[in-house]
């Protein structure tokens, strides 16, 4: 289907068109029926899950802990679905997935191996006309973009890529039959959140591993365990108040979140509580003071603790020093980990520092750095992902008198409150820019934007109102807002993929809305109590 064939009749006309069948995607879909709207939802991959369906490399596992990276709308779903570690795996949290898409029935609104390739607006028909890789038109007077913050990969640009003779993989997109690396020579590039919990696995399998390291993360412990029975029977008795406990917390976790200076107590205290929390496991490091995204000085002796720590596992020396992070603790994304550190201690695992002297090139045998050769059978691209707004911007999307949004976006993702984007009426995105999203526990943040969505449809419906749209003026006051939040703290002062820093040529912007969830719901309630302010309303 071209684009010189918008005079042809749809072939599917809808209420409102969801693009992604994650869990994003699953619940808006979920919700959209029960408002009585007709729906449907478009899915790249063969079934739901998002994330978890393309991410399935060794290792695989949510970083957020599985009784809350779940769920809260429905108590008989919480109490019926039985995770069995405190972090799941892949496999555990797809299989959750598919349990969703089936007890709800949403498969058969869902069209499943279907790309969407382009969404054009009709100002006149006050319809989005979508366009799909298997040749599909579709109308819709709502479009909502379920598309993930990190589900677009990147691969990197190395000379040769084409040339190596053995097998290469990216994490995510790894092969659903699995792979098996016994006795192989392997190579991964990468040291971010996906090798960290790769890393350990393949070493375990592989003949031999060398892990190419541009820059070295903060990883803390996970800690993980099998969950007792008897603690998940406690837990579903007090979920609604753990829920209402983490709902009040800026990241949407039920941390217990210390209310003192790092810099307010003596070395000693302060180093007890780092190790109360090391020994906890996950990302409750992160709140063990309440100044260590804004202040340096206390960030640094979060930092020097986790470096003490590298140093006390890590045998060699020098090896130890590579994997020794000297940024802000937290700037990037805090990494949890199960057996990372330890891995390096293997007779059969190496580091190559490539922070200097990057990867030259793909060779037929393996790769180059700094003119020494080395041989491998795979290779591992870890590289990770164009966050945030890759994946929407994949997307051919024009608005108002033809605005492309990524011409509108050149210069970084502007949105009213990662909702919506001024100069596209009746589109609206889940978790996207200047929203909270990514720095909070994903799904109870899906969830607060899909009952806004689900709230304002409702409301435009019984309004009789046609159209919704950012309001410029509005839009760029909030992402001011964002942006001065931002500068605040800490987040700013090292390359991440936060600030589009792991893309080429991606303009630097700080993308998420960093000043937590309760002030941000806030916000989004006062605009819907306010007849939705801050949106033009056609």
């Amino acid at each position: 289907m071209t684009r010189q064939d918008t005079d042809a009749a749809p072939d599917t006309d809808c209420d409102v068109i969801v693009v992604g069948a994650g869990f994003a995607g699953m619940y808006m879909l979920h919700r959209l029926r029960g408002l009585g709207l007709r729906a449907l939802a478009i899915e790249a991959g063969s079934g739901v899950g998002g994330t978890w369906y393309w991410n399935r490399y060794p290792g695989a596992r949510c970083d957020g802990e599985s009784m809350f990276y779940s769920y809260k709308f429905d108590d008989d779903l919480q109490q019926e679905w039985n995770w069995t570690e405190r972090y799941a795996r892949q496999p555990e949290i797809l299989s959750y997935a598919n349990h969703v898409a089936d007890r709800f029935d949403l498969r058969r609104d869902i069209r499943f191996s279907t790309r969407v390739t382009a969404a054009t607006w009709d100002d006149a028909a006050m319809r989005w006309s979508i366009e799909t890789d298997a040749g599909d038109r579709l109308s819709a007077q709502h479009v909502v973009l379920a598309v993930g913050c990190l589900s677009s990969p990147i691969r990197p640009r190395i000379a040769g890529v084409d040339d190596f003779r053995g097998a290469v993989y990216h994490t995510g997109e790894w092969p659903h039959e699995g792979v098996d690396f016994t006795g192989l020579k392997v190579g991964v590039i990468g040291t971010g959140s996906s090798a960290i919990q790769a890393i350990p696995m393949i070493a375990r399998q592989a003949e031999s591993l060398t892990v190419f390291q541009r820059t070295p993360n903060y990883v803390v412990p996970a800690q993980n365990r099998p969950l007792d029975p008897a603690e998940v029977a406690d837990m579903k008795a007090r979920y609604g108040e753990l829920r209402a406990m983490a709902h009040a917390t800026r990241t949407g976790n039920p941390f217990d979140i210390n209310p003192q200076s790092a810099l307010a107590v003596s070395e000693e205290e302060r180093n007890g509580e780092y190790e109360k929390r090391w020994q906890i496991g996950g990302l409750i490091f992160m709140t063990s003071f309440n100044d260590l995204h804004s202040n340096a000085e206390a960030n640094e002796t979060a930092a020097e603790f986790v470096r003490n720590k590298i140093r006390g596992i890590v045998d060699d020396p020098a090896t130890a020093e590579l994997l020794c992070p000297h940024d802000a603790f937290g700037c990037k994304r805090l990494c949890v980990d199960t057996g990372y550190y330890e891995t390096y201690n293997r007779p059969n695992v190496r580091l190559v520092d490539v922070g200097s002297t990057p990867v030259e090139r793909l060779t037929p045998d393996g790769l180059t750095v700094a003119g020494t050769e080395y041989a491998f059978d795979a290779i591992v691209f870890a590289t990770g992902f164009d966050a945030m707004t890759g994946s929407i911007l994949k997307i051919d999307i024009r608005g108002r008198d033809g605005l492309a949004l990524r011409d509108a976006w050149e210069d970084g993702p502007r949105a009213y409150l990662g909702l919506g984007v001024a100069g596209f009426p009746n589109l609206f995105t889940i978790t996207g820019p200047q929203s909270p999203s990514v720095l909070t526990n994903m799904i109870p943040t899906i969830e607060q934007h899909v009952e806004w969505i689900a709230d304002c449809l409702g409301w435009l419906r019984d309004k009789g109102v046609a159209t919704i749209e950012a309001d410029p003026a509005a839009q760029e006051s909030w992402v001011d807002h964002s942006n001065a939040v931002a500068e605040t703290t800490l987040r700013l002062s090292c390359n991440s993929w936060y600030v589009g820093a792991n893309v080429p040529g991606k303009p630097r912007v700080f993308m998420p809305y960093i000043a937590g969830m309760p002030a941000y719901r806030d916000k989004c309630d006062a605009v819907a109590a306010a007849g939705y302010e801050g949106f033009r309303l056609g």
